[in-house]
């Protein structure tokens, strides 16, 4: 045998070089050792042994089994984080695929895409990494003043220059909107430009430079690099057969998004749980089953027993103005004396059971989405709209609040022709409770990304309220093998 790669060796080893541009790390794949192996069996004369052969495709096959592994399924099993997706469909076998792809792949290229997610989204977050990696590379140019107090439109800004810059780095605001001068009054295309950079952060696009907008401001580009890098690893855990008519709600963005053929139909803002560990909205994947109008809402034991219950105690009338009545496990109406410490210990141990009447106070709201799954946990509306005008909404105890309960439910009840809105705000304000099945199940999705880019390429930025991000890179810092 000659020392010559092959072209597909060749092919595969620039490859593992530029992992990063996939999000992931090139010394995983020993992407900086090829040079030198390479090197190493040119040197060894025309014929190189069959051992030293052995040892470079050895390490070679090695590499190229745990990239196409990453790049197909992820690096860490989402379970491990207490994200419950079907990904078990998601294996390949993988010498298998090797051998019959790669080893003669005229293009090898080609063959690691048909591999990769093919969901839009995770094609949109490789060019907004990209972006990213490109400015973390060039630096992140001059620092931005601090500021002691809000900086409003009209008033001053020392740093207005820099800031300028930094906001057409970013995409926020056009060069032909912005001309250096030595003016430092924040006004103009720059309080635009600031509007819409919080507007993607998931901050109140109000113009205002106030503590939490300057660091977003100044959080640095190899930051948000990782942030990318994770949404990637987050984009390869899901299954890859969902159809294209979906709901997917993403828990730090605060977002909802229904799809028709993979693209959104429909997106409203949502409320979510509260980040304290039992309050959490949990990350999973189940299927939209059925629509209830007018919904009971059965309070979970643990609200009875840490809020319900004190403030029985303490506030007279409480049950008759909240429309609370108290059932049993099979939801029959009891006439229990609240006041009667017996009837506290049963509601306590949950032999009996509170839950409260439909109506417009109904902390449900009218519409109540089901999918029936092992967390109890559901989408529905809430008498409560002006909490949506929040920036942060993690305020639930576990449930999606959906802004628009109407026009999600119009929409999860295209395919039965007699639920038209009319029929619909009917169902709202009829005397009774109502189950309507959906014509066909649809898969619901809650996910968590601190970044996602939308379908016109904008990369919006999240808090990492749950500490999901800081979890998975622990996982990820353990390195090959990664646990299972």
């Amino acid at each position: 045998m000659e020392n010559k790669l092959t072209p597909q060796a060749q092919a595969i080893i620039q490859v593992l070089g530029v992992a990063e541009t996939k999000g992931l790390r090139a010394g995983d794949y020993d992407g900086p050792l090829w040079n030198e192996r390479v090197a190493r069996i040119a040197a060894l004369g025309s014929k190189p042994s069959p051992s030293d052969l052995d040892r470079f495709d050895l390490a070679l096959t090695v590499s190229v089994l745990r990239y196409v592994s990453a790049l197909h399924r992820g690096r860490v099993d989402p379970r491990r984080l207490r994200v419950d997706l079907n990904i078990d469909h998601n294996r390949y076998k993988l010498g298998e695929f090797v051998r019959s792809n790669l080893a003669k792949a005229p293009d090898v290229n080609t063959v690691f895409e048909q591999v990769e997610c093919a969901y839009a989204g995770y094609r949109r977050t490789l060019i907004a990494l990209k972006h990213y990696m490109d400015l973390a590379q060039q630096g992140e140019g001059e620092p931005l003043p601090a500021i002691t107090k809000a900086v409003k439109p009209g008033g001053a800004y020392p740093g207005l220059n820099q800031l300028a810059t930094r906001l057409q780095r970013l995409g926020d605001l056009s060069p032909a909107d912005w001309h250096a001068s030595g003016s430092t009054v924040y006004e103009g295309a720059v309080v635009e430009a600031i509007k819409n950079f919080q507007d993607r952060h998931g901050l109140t696009p109000n113009g205002i430079i106030d503590q939490l907008t300057y660091q977003n401001l100044v959080t640095p580009f190899s930051r948000r690099v990782v942030q990318l890098q994770l949404a990637l690893e987050r984009w390869r855990w899901l299954p890859r057969n969902l159809p294209g008519r979906m709901i997917a709600v993403n828990v730090p963005e605060f977002e909802l998004r229904a799809y028709d053929d993979y693209r959104v139909a429909i997106d409203m803002r949502v409320i979510v749980g509260k980040a304290f560990p039992e309050r959490r909205t949990p990350l999973f994947q189940d299927q939209m089953e059925y629509v209830i109008f007018r919904p009971y809402w059965n309070v979970p034991i643990r609200i009875t027993r840490n809020e319900i219950i004190p403030d029985l105690k303490k506030k007279p009338g409480y049950m008759a103005k909240h429309a609370f009545e108290v059932v049993t496990r099979q939801d029959q109406v009891v006439a229990a004396d609240i006041s009667d410490s017996s009837v506290i210990a049963r509601l306590r141990s949950g032999d009996l059971e509170i839950r409260q009447r439909p109506g417009a106070g109904n902390s449900l709201g009218l519409i109540k989405f089901v999918f029936p799954n092992d967390y109890d946990v559901y989408m529905h509306g809430t008498p409560e709209h002006a909490l949506f005008s929040r920036a942060d909404r993690a305020m639930s105890h576990g449930c999606v609040r959906v802004e628009d309960p109407v026009k999600l439910a119009a929409w999860v009840l295209q395919g039965n022709p007699a639920w038209t809105n009319e029929k619909i705000e009917a169902a709202m304000n009829a005397t009774q409770s109502q189950r309507v099945n959906l014509p066909k199940s649809i898969p619901v999705l809650i996910l968590y990304a601190t970044a996602a880019v939308d379908e016109s390429g904008e990369v919006g930025f999240f808090a990492d309220i749950y500490g999901q991000d800081s979890k998975l890179e622990q996982e990820l810092a353990k390195g090959y093998p990664y646990p299972l």
